[in-house]
């Protein structure tokens, strides 16, 4: 019993080390100097980095010029997607981060925390990208995004890694054997720019 609380609580606290991670990249007023990463997943050709110029105004095409100085990054993306709708037959799906803080060596600055970009799609609750703090591990990640849909094959999902040769390697992860104890694959911790699919359930699986 013992060992049981021991392990809720030590997962309890690394849920509220991601949630305040998030907390502080969300909370966090953009600087001259900053760097954003701008994804467009409806239009690749849009996706870069900016870097926020002492005027405080950033560019990207078809948004034309948006002030970023002095806004959260939550504030930015809602006025890229208010600004791309036009041009889509839909709203897109825009995501913004921090790629960089200026660092000015005569002030102080708000530690943010070292995250890393991992990328999930198929049946899940929340898809795209999900930046998580580093250490975090498969079954951790599995929380964060919010879960599985009903149609989820949770027996046949896939982890997509690129070896530092450039190599991608695909890992089988059967979600019933993690939830059974039958499987630690869980404990893996995730890597930079790790990709999780998540199929459709075929019929009578």
């Amino acid at each position: 019993m013992k060992q049981i609380l021991a392990l809720f609580a030590c997962i309890l606290a690394f849920a509220t080390m991601i949630a305040s991670g998030a907390q502080a990249q969300s909370a966090y007023k953009i600087r001259a100097g900053d760097v954003l990463r701008i994804e467009v997943l409806e239009d690749q050709t849009l996706n870069r980095q900016s870097l926020v110029p002492p005027d405080g105004r950033i560019t990207l095409p078809l948004a034309g010029s948006i002030a970023a100085a002095g806004r959260t990054i939550e504030d930015i993306q809602k006025d890229l997607i208010a600004r791309l709708t036009p041009s889509f037959a839909a709203a897109p799906t825009v995501f913004v981060s921090i790629e960089s803080i200026f660092v000015d060596p005569l002030a102080n600055q708000p530690a943010l925390p070292d995250l890393i970009k991992i990328y999930v799609q198929g049946e899940v609750a929340k898809q795209g990208r999900i930046d998580v703090l580093r250490g975090t591990t498969i079954l951790q990640f599995f929380a964060e995004m919010g879960g599985f849909s009903k149609f989820a094959a949770i027996k046949r999902i896939q982890l997509r890694r690129v070896d530092k040769n450039g190599v991608e390697k695909v890992y089988g992860i059967n979600y019933q054997d993690i939830e059974s104890g039958r499987s630690s694959v869980g404990n893996t911790v995730l890597s930079e720019g790790d990709v999780i699919i998540v199929p459709q359930r075929k019929l009578f699986e």
